[in-house]
This record gives C-alpha cells, sequence and structure tokens, in this order.
C-alpha cells in the first residue's frame, strides 16, 4: 500500500489548535492499526526551535534523537504515542539551510536557484524521507502559521505539488478554523470559515476536510451553510467545541465519523475504532475520586506552553491516581520578595521546579526547595531544579555558605554545579548542549529504582551544566543520595534524600516521555506521595 499524506494547515487566527487537531487525527488512526508518522512543517527561518525566548514560543520538545522542537511535537508524541524524530521538524530555516549547502556543492549544476523547484522539492523530498524512515502507512503534517501568510507559502506551495505527484487517492487536505459568536445573542458566523477556504482554494488547495472551532454546537443549517460554500461534504465538516480535557478531542472526532471517513477517502482498509481504553482513561480524567494541588515554581510561568509536557504529565500522573492534579502556577523570581514562599507554598500537597536557564529568579527557587524539604512537602526537581536542590542542599545541610552555580554567578566559593567539559569549547548557540535520550543506571533499592522498576533506564537531556564530581562525596556524608548516574559513574543523573517522604531530582527532562495511557514512573509518585501526605494531615 502506497504511503498516504494529510496535510493539516490553518486559518482565520493562529493558536486555533491545529496541534491537537492534528494529534487527535493521528490517534484515530493509530487506534486502527495504523503506523502514523508525524511531522510540524514551521515557515519561521530559525534552523530549529533551540534559541527561541519560551516566553515568546513557549516550551523546547526534545526528541529521542536530540531535535529540539517546537511543542506541538510533544502532542503527537502524546496523542499517538510515538516516538517523533530529527526529521519531524522542517523548519523554514532549515530547508533553506539544506537548499544553499546544496547549491554551494554544486547539485544544481549551475541552474538559478529558485522557490520553485528547488524549494519546494526539498520540502517534499523531507516530508516523504519521514515516510521511508518510519515505514509509515500514512504520514500526517502540520503546516505552522494561518493561510495567508507570506513566509508559509513555500509549504503551501510543496503540498500542493504532492497531490499532483502522489494522487489524489493518496492525498488529503485537512483545513482547521474558526466559527466565531458575535453580538449578544451569540450569532454564529460561517463567514471566517468561507474567507479562509477561498484564500486556501487562490493557491489551488481545496480543502477535504474542515475542522471548525466553535464556541457552541453548531446547528443543522450552519453546518449546511459551510458545506455549501466551502464545496466540502457535510459529513466533513467537523465541529470542535472547547471540552473539559484535551484528550476528549479524540474521542468527539470518532463519534463524529472523522476516523471513518479519512479511512474511506484514503482507501485505508476498514477496520475497528479500537477506542476503550482511550474512553477509559477520559472517563478517569473526567470523574476522579481524588484531588491534589502541585505547585510549579520556575522562570517562564507567565506563559502556560513554557511548561507543557510538565502540566500534561502532571495530568497523566493524576490517572493511575485515580486523581486530578491542580496547578499551581508560581514565577520564582516573585519568591525573591514579591511573595512570602512560605505563603505561596500554604495549602499546596507538592512541588516541582522546573527547568530554564540563567541566573533570574534561582533564589526563589532554592527558597521552595528549602521550605519543601523542611516541610516534608513530596518535591520533584527537573534539569535546573535538580541543580537547585543540589545547591539547596550544600549550602543548608552541608554547611557549603555561597555554594552555587558557574552558570549562575563566576567563580563562586563552591561551585557545586560546574559547566560540562565537553562544553568548554562551544561557542554557537543552536543545538550544542548535551541532547537527546542517554543511558542512566540507578542505584538498588533506593526509590527511584523502585518507581521505574528498574535499574537500567533512559531519559531525554537538554543541558550544558552538571554536578561538580569534586562535591559527590560531601553530599553523600550528609545524606543525599546520589541515585542515578551515567554508565561511565561521570555524570550525576537523579539525586534523593532518603529521610524525606519523596524528594527526587533528575538532571534529565522525563515530562517529556509521558503519555496519557502510561504516566511517567517520578510524575506518578510525585501524585501518589502527593495523594498520600494530603490525606495523612487530614487526619490529624
Amino acid at each position: 500500500m502506497a504511503t498516504k499524506y494529510i496535510f493539516v494547515t490553518g486559518g482565520v487566527v493562529s493558536g486555533i489548535g491545529k496541534g491537537v487537531a492534528t494529534a487527535s487525527l493521528g490517534r484515530l488512526l493509530r487506534n486502527r492499526g495504523f503506523t502514523v508518522a508525524p511531522i510540524k512543517l514551521d515557515p519561521y527561518i530559525n534552523v530549529d526551535a533551540g534559541t527561541m525566548n519560551p516566553f515568546q514560543h513557549g516550551e523546547v520538545f526534545v526528541t529521542e534523537d536530540g531535535a529540539e522542537t517546537d511543542l506541538d511535537l510533544g502532542h503527537y508524541e502524546r496523542f499517538m504515542d510515538v516516538n517523533c524524530s530529527k526529521g519531524s521538524s522542517v523548519t523554514a530555516g532549515k530547508v533553506y539551510k539544506n537548499v544553499i549547502e546544496a547549491e554551494r556543492r554544486g547539485d544544481y549544476l549551475g541552474g538559478t536557484v529558485q522557490v520553485i523547484p528547488h524549494v519546494t522539492n526539498e520540502i517534499k523530498a523531507l516530508v516523504q524521507k519521514v515516510a521511508i524512515e518510519q515505514e509509515a502507512d500514512v504520514v500526517i503534517a502540520e503546516i505552522g502559521g494561518t493561510v495567508g501568510d507570506i513566509e508559509s507559502l513555500p509549504f503551501l506551495e510543496a503540498i500542493r505539488q504532492m497531490r499532483t505527484d502522489l494522487g489524489y487517492e493518496n492525498t488529503m487536505y485537512v483545513h482547521v478554523t474558526m466559527v466565531p459568536t458575535v453580538g449578544p445573542w451569540h450569532e454564529v458566523k460561517t463567514k471566517p470559515t468561507q474567507h479562509s477556504v477561498y484564500k486556501l482554494r487562490e493557491i489551488g488547495i481545496a480543502p477535504d476536510v474542515l475542522v471548525c472551532r466553535c464556541e457552541v454546537v453548531m446547528e443543522t443549517e450552519v453546518i449546511e451553510k459551510i458545506s455549501l460554500f466551502c464545496g466540502v461534504p457535510k459529513e466533513a465538516v467537523i465541529q470542535s467545541q472547547n471540552l473539559d480535557t484535551v484528550y476528549e478531542v479524540p474521542l468527539m472526532y470518532e463519534d463524529l465519523g472523522l476516523g471513518d471517513f479519512v479511512s474511506k477517502r484514503l482507501g485505508l482498509e476498514h477496520r475497528p475504532d479500537q477506542m476503550e481504553e482511550w474512553r477509559k482513561l477520559v472517563h478517569t480524567l473526567k470523574n476522579p475520586s481524588n484531588e491534589v494541588t502541585i505547585a510549579v515554581v520556575g522562570k517562564y510561568t507567565s506563559n502556560g506552553d513554557a511548561y507543557k509536557s510538565i502540566a500534561e504529565a502532571l495530568v497523566h500522573a493524576g490517572i493511575p491516581n485515580d486523581c486530578k492534579v491542580n496547578v499551581k502556577w508560581i514565577e520564582s523570581d516573585t519568591l525573591e520578595g514579591e511573595l512570602s514562599p512560605e505563603y505561596a507554598l500554604k495549602d499546596i500537597d507538592g512541588l516541582v521546579v522546573g527547568p530554564g536557564f540563567g541566573g533570574r529568579g534561582i533564589e526563589g527557587k532554592i527558597e521552595a526547595i528549602r521550605i519543601a524539604r523542611e516541610s516534608e512537602m513530596p518535591f520533584f526537581g527537573i534539569c535546573l531544579g535538580m541543580q537547585m536542590a543540589v545547591i539547596e542542599y550544600a549550602r543548608n545541610i552541608c554547611g557549603l555558605a555561597g555554594a552555587n552555580s558557574e552558570e549562575m554567578v563566576q567563580h563562586p566559593p563552591y561551585p557545586v554545579i560546574h559547566l560540562l567539559p565537553e562544553q568548554k569549547e562551544v561557542t554557537d548557540k543552536g543545538a550544542s548542549m548535551r541532547l537527546g535520550s542517554y543511558p542512566c543506571n540507578l542505584v538498588h533499592d533506593t526509590l527511584s529504582a523502585k518507581l521505574y522498576g528498574a535499574t537500567r533506564i533512559t531519559e531525554r537531556h537538554r543541558h550544558r551544566y552538571e554536578v561538580n564530581n569534586d562535591f559527590r562525596e560531601k553530599l553523600q556524608e550528609q545524606g543525599m543520595i546520589i541515585s542515578g548516574v551515567s554508565p561511565d559513574y561521570r555524570l550525576v543523573e537523579m539525586v534523593e534524600v532518603p529521610a524525606h517522604p519523596f524528594f527526587v531530582a533528575t538532571q534529565a527532562h522525563p515530562e517529556f516521555k509521558s503519555r496519557p495511557n502510561r504516566a511517567h514512573p517520578l510524575f506518578q509518585g510525585l501524585v501518589k506521595a502527593a495523594l498520600e501526605s494530603k490525606q495523612k494531615a487530614a487526619l490529624k
């Protein structure tokens, strides 16, 4: 069977939910037993997302093979339960870089290099390369931005050409658009969707499916109007309202017949949807028996997408614990004077201290960790969160006053965190950190080993700084367990405080591997400990 290609575009406004729509459609096909390869085509000139400001762009998602990508790849992995790769993220910067390098090598034999065909051919080649590498039955490619953006045009032209190259039966266009309500009577307006489709048709693409984001249920007459004016069958006009949980979206699409419509349109073998497990986890999410509140202290919490994978991993962790997880976001620098750390963490059942770069707000993180350690509040540190936990322990337990990271302070008296030796000669910022999946050996009988149920694990990383081995012995003498190390024992990967009910921190980013149907064991353990702590406190 030839690989099928689904292209997802967006119109009217950005941030409309193309990533969730793409991921949800992939879930429907995965549940029918098809191999699905997702790919994000991003029009920005950056080669990757690694150097982007999280306040503006949100989270940088890291793949197993070390690509720094848009956060939509996190949606793909979580919903579809697949591992994306470097090939799953294609930016305009990457495309133009490849074209320019090819021109410098002489690959174009002296010809004039143009957007058409050279840039569009490169885009098509990168999309089809993913299909080959992942042996995909279906490739789902989301095009970033909105129809009408100048920077999107080469990508839209490339996917237009792919229908000519591969045939109608092997290609499909899904357009995500908005159907707003206006006025005091909340009148539903279809005109923005009509104009968005007209714009798409101007460049030669006629959508096969319209996913209509709307605040209210669309009446039959509204669906018929969209169908008539946009040239899309009524059964392919899919309404998409806001739901209690984003993981309910695939069920909504399935119940509206999208899975069967796509399968039939692409000539895929008819298979049952097998959504029972997904329906069960959504039911648990919507009807939990318990509830906890976890504080996440970070440097970029004013952008809700900056710690997207952490937020989702906490949601996932609630499912096996039959527990709703409320997240309280705390900007770390507010704990340095504007807000009392004790007050900010009042009535909190557990604490996560998240990743970040630079010195702003680190003392707030350290104070939050101190309070969690001293009050026996369940604590989980991630990347910079682990480094801050080591600094806090070094200062307050080991007596190393002024202990700090070389990233934050030049020549601290006790540099318990220092630059990785292999990073000392690195000058470029993009794609130059320790990135991707690395193995870790866990110490037998530690909490981490018990949670994982294994002593050999792999986790994804994104960092330049590491625990200074000169201080490992001192930390361990004072009761901190180094529970995870690299196979050569050179790098500290995980630490614990065994006298504490739950005090675990890791240099890795375990949030990237969490799935709604398979919660990450460290997050699951944190929520379990938070729930037990809350129940214990209620008995006092």
